[in-house]
């Protein structure tokens, strides 16, 4: 036969009740069947034993056949079946001199080694590797085992594998005279930041990092000083307002005092006026008399001497009546003025009242504008806090499976997990360990273990 296909693997997804499961590829022998079982939940996988687990049909069909799983072992919800091609690395067939030649024998094995290929090829494929156009000098490493234990595997600055670089772990609160690794995490003390060692040293002086003569040997990871500045600026402000709104309510108060005279003084004004208009009614009701008065006695002296006493009397009544007029008029006079001066100061406190008002609109917008810059600075500090909390999920005794608002993890996301005193960071798909404790890593270790398939 010809290999037409380069498929060397199958993946299904379990059910808790399919027991039968395909292969599309050509196989020699049962063995040469592969069958993996991947638990997606711990992504832990198990190679399944012949008989035990399961039993295989259509071994020598180009076409492929069947993966049974027998009673008990049939995959569940939630885990991966893989049939995967494994064909022996061996060639079985020898050619005896002389004998017939047969084109079976010599194709299959033609096919076994075309199959073998593929197999490596598929290895190959889910290899770490260099792309085509890339160089690197030597992708081995001879660092030992009691070397590499505690290291990481990364890239020097030359862009080379190197194994030397320390793990690191969370040394606490920064002190001096301590001989930090690389990647190393402390604790500022003043102001509560967390920083990462990006060089090894022995550290000097003092608090805080940011001052220090070695700062630059640390990267800031958790900038815990900016948010309490923050809520401390949040709480300023919203201290600033609260003082400008009760000013701006005693303004009002003012305001309405003011207002308040204002209208007295005018309702004052008003009933002088009164008064004066009364007092000027009066007056003239006298003026009307006396003139009537006079007329008469006029009359009563070209018609009569006899009449002369009566005109006599009748003039001195005129002329008292004259009096009074003159008299009432002065009181209108001076009820006028009254009036006008109390008019007169119910401007001004009129205007005093508005002037109050104004001040109380003034201090009013001024206490909206505190008020808003306080609910901007709470929602910053809020922000501030919210990234920091959804950044470092604190100290927990297992892996979270989302961040402490419930949402997706992210990756660089960072807690404390109290269990095994290790400081654990999110790659995107799981949690790895970024710092243990010092006291735990002769017993607990640290094994970065690498598959380059070749």
């Amino acid at each position: 036969m010809t290999i037409s296909s380069t498929t060397v693997k199958n993946s299904y997804n379990g059910d808790g009740s399919t027991t039968t499961f395909s292969y599309t590829f050509k196989i020699f022998a049962n063995s040469d069947l592969q069958v993996i079982i991947r638990n997606n939940t711990t992504a832990t996988e198990t190679v399944k034993t012949l008989t035990t687990h399961y039993t295989v049909t259509g071994a020598g069909s180009a076409s492929g056949g069947s993966v049974i799983f027998t009673a008990g072992n049939i995959p569940a919800s939630g885990e991966t079946v893989v049939l995967r091609r494994a064909v022996p690395q061996t060639q079985a067939i020898d050619y005896i001199a002389n004998d017939p030649f047969p084109a079976e024998s010599h194709e299959e094995g033609l096919d076994r080694a075309m199959m073998t290929l593929q197999q490596v090829q598929e290895e190959v494929t889910r290899s770490i590797k260099l792309s085509r156009t890339n160089t690197m000098t030597s992708t081995e490493f001879t660092v030992g085992s009691s070397d590499r234990a505690n290291k990481v595997l990364a890239f020097d600055s030359s862009g080379e594998i190197a194994v030397t670089q320390e793990i690191g772990t969370f040394r606490g609160n920064w002190s001096a005279s301590v001989s930090y690794q690389q990647r190393d995490l402390i604790k500022d003390t003043t102001n509560n930041n967390i920083y990462i060692a990006n060089t090894a040293h022995t550290s000097s002086g003092s608090l805080p990092i940011s001052s220090n003569a070695d700062s630059a040997k640390w990267n800031l990871i958790v900038d815990a000083a900016s948010a309490t500045a923050s809520a401390s600026a949040a709480a300023t402000s919203a201290t600033n307002a609260a003082n400008s709104a009760t000013a701006s309510a005693n303004s009002a108060s003012a305001a309405g005092t003011s207002a308040s005279n204002a209208a007295t003084s005018e309702s004052n004004a008003s009933t002088s006026a009164t008064n004066a208009s009364n007092s000027a009614t009066s007056a003239s009701n006298s003026a009307t008399a006396a003139a009537g008065s006079a007329t008469s006695a006029a009359s009563s002296a070209s018609t009569a001497t006899t009449q002369a006493t009566n005109a006599a009397n009748s003039a001195t009544s005129a002329s008292g009546s004259a009096t009074t007029a003159t008299t009432q008029a002065g009181i209108a006079t001076t009820q006028a003025s009254n009036a006008s001066t109390s008019a007169s100061n119910a401007a001004t406190s009129e205007s005093n009242a508005a002037s109050s008002a104004s001040t109380a609109t003034t201090q009013a917008t001024n206490a909206s504008n505190s008020a808003t810059a306080a609910a901007a600075s709470a929602a910053a500090a809020a922000a501030s806090a919210d990234v920091f909390d959804d950044t470092y999920l604190g100290a927990k005794s297992s892996d979270p499976t989302v961040d402490n608002d419930g949402d997706p993890l992210t990756s660089g996301d960072l807690y404390f997990n109290t269990t095994s005193n290790e400081l654990k960071v999110y790659n995107g798909s799981s949690w790895q360990i970024a710092a243990i404790d010092a006291t735990n890593l002769a017993t607990n270790g640290f094994a970065i273990a690498m598959a380059i398939a070749l």
